[in-house]
């Protein structure tokens, strides 16, 4: 996909990272929402209630499936069962686009149970490319992938995160789903500026936001989708919006979960910054 064909795709709005907590709300306040992003593994082999509940989003939400355990950074290639219940999703609703992470969750035929960093270096990238090729052809479907919190940077990077970011998505020919909470997240613990990264990414290749509050623990942030989001990230995301016009943008809210007005509040706020950001572009929202 060239950039072109990226921003060629159609805008979604602003919306929420579905959770069931979630649903009598969102059906009772449609207007909080314009689209779901779900998680494509709570769809994996459905349950009759999971398949009613899907059944449900998809006739009344655009939904989006956001993928967490493809793997697409392990160098063994990737799992058979796993690509192909990601597929099954993905034919099922139907999307726009749907997503992934920069990120390996399995190596040596070991679940870490969590999105781990990939080495910065052109071998992981050519590994990306070649996982990539092979989701592409079970999934036909414009793929973006989403930038992780990390805890640790390998000791033979090759290149910085921006870099980095760059070249995988050339190299892929996918888009970026921009975690803006994430971006934060990295500055403070790695102590670097958030704005000259954001400066040095192809934004050009921006699809899709997200963005949440975390907490801090030990005195590092932890991107636990658990608090309201802070200031610095809404100041972070007016600049991404100012800089970039995103298809879309999802408030992921997993845990902690308050009163369905303060995510109804954010999700007015976000919208108020990309209606901004698409008028400002001279595009009717």
């Amino acid at each position: 996909m060239s950039s072109a064909v990226l921003q060629g795709l159609p805008s979604l709005g602003v919306g929420l990272g579905f959770r069931s907590p979630f649903r009598a709300d969102l059906f009772a306040q449609p207007e909080t929402c314009d689209f779901l992003e779900i998680t494509a593994e709570h769809y994996f082999e459905p349950s009759s209630a999971k398949r009613d509940e899907l059944d449900l989003l998809k006739s009344r939400y655009p939904l989006i499936p956001h993928g967490l355990s493809l793997s697409l950074g392990s160098a063994e290639g990737l799992d058979q069962w796993t690509l192909t219940r990601l597929a099954e999703v993905v034919e099922d609703v139907r999307p726009l686009w749907w997503s992934e992470h920069v990120a390996f969750t399995q190596a040596g035929g070991v679940e870490a149970g969590h999105l781990l960093p990939v080495p910065r270096t052109r071998t992981a990238i050519k590994v990306f490319v070649e996982n990539v090729k092979r989701a592409r052809d079970a999934i036909p479907v414009p793929l973006i992938l989403e930038n992780i919190t990390y805890e640790l940077t390998w000791p033979h990077d090759e290149l910085d995160e921006a870099a980095f970011l760059g070249e995988l998505l050339d190299r892929t020919d996918c888009g970026l789903l921009l975690d803006v909470t994430n971006l934060f997240t990295n500055s403070i613990n790695h102590r670097f500026d958030p704005l000259n990264l954001l400066e040095r990414l192809p934004l050009d290749r921006v699809v899709q936001l997200h963005f949440v509050g975390g907490h801090e623990e030990n005195g590092r942030l932890i991107d636990s989708h658990s608090r309201a989001t802070p200031e610095p990230v809404w100041q972070l995301l007016e600049a991404v919006c100012r800089a970039t016009i995103p298809k879309g943008i999802i408030l992921e809210r997993d845990e902690n979960l308050p009163p369905f007005q303060e995510l109804a509040d954010e999700l007015a706020r976000a919208r108020r910054l990309w209606k901004s950001s698409v008028t400002v572009a001279g595009v009717v929202p």
